[in-house]
């Protein structure tokens, strides 16, 4: 690999690994949530969001002064911003504990947080393969995989939001807080599979 493209990839690693790390603090917070340290919990995630933020910044300055990239510009700032888009999401998590001023989670939601972070994992895998993207194999084994379990959360969304509707009939205030909450940890997964399309696009025009 030219010296010249080690930046790109290493800066899109770093951003996944922030996503990583925001998944974990996801769990961490669902597995010993306390709604009386929900303010500092959002601050903790907001400096991990910040981070990968200054990931994608640093790539879009990178980019427009380049003259030579690994593949196609736009597919690495489209990369860098799905990724991001990725910690985005799982903050917007958090903050939405906060603002429904939720005092316990459910099994469900510790659940999905699990899934969420072991998705993260996968997504990261696929940037660190990335630089490989001209013998694919190993990335289509992984874009597969990210998918599967992306299919097993659409089973975890539709549960979750059934029961907590069969279980408050009568705190419809309460469904619709976890009705949103469920809904914005289906995005966090889907996110990472975007990660995950554009890498297959990014593959499927370099090979």
């Amino acid at each position: 690999m030219a010296k010249s493209d080690r930046f790109y990839f290493e800066n899109l690693t770093t951003a996944a690994d922030y996503c990583c790390k925001a998944a974990d603090y996801l769990v961490e917070c669902m597995t010993s949530y306390n709604s009386e340290s929900i303010k500092e919990m959002i601050t903790k995630m907001h400096e991990i969001e910040h981070a990968a933020d200054k990931q994608k910044h640093a790539m879009s300055e990178a980019l427009a002064k380049a003259f030579v990239t690994p593949f196609d510009r736009e597919d690495l700032a489209e990369m860098s911003y799905k990724i991001d888009d990725v910690a985005d999401n799982i903050e917007e998590v958090m903050q939405r504990f906060y603002i429904d001023d939720v005092k316990e989670v459910t099994p469900e939601a510790i659940e999905f947080s699990k899934k969420i972070a072991a998705t993260a994992k996968i997504m990261k895998s696929l940037i660190t393969e990335l630089e490989h993207f001209k013998k694919p194999a190993k990335l289509h084994d992984l874009i597969i995989e990210l998918s599967n379990v992306e299919e097993e959360c659409d089973v975890i969304y539709l549960e979750s939001t059934r029961n907590i509707m069969l279980e408050n009939k009568d705190n419809f205030v309460k469904v619709l807080a976890w009705r949103k909450l469920y809904e914005l940890m289906e995005n966090c997964v889907d996110a990472c599979e975007h990660v995950a399309d554009t890498v297959g696009t990014i593959v499927m025009k370099n090979t």
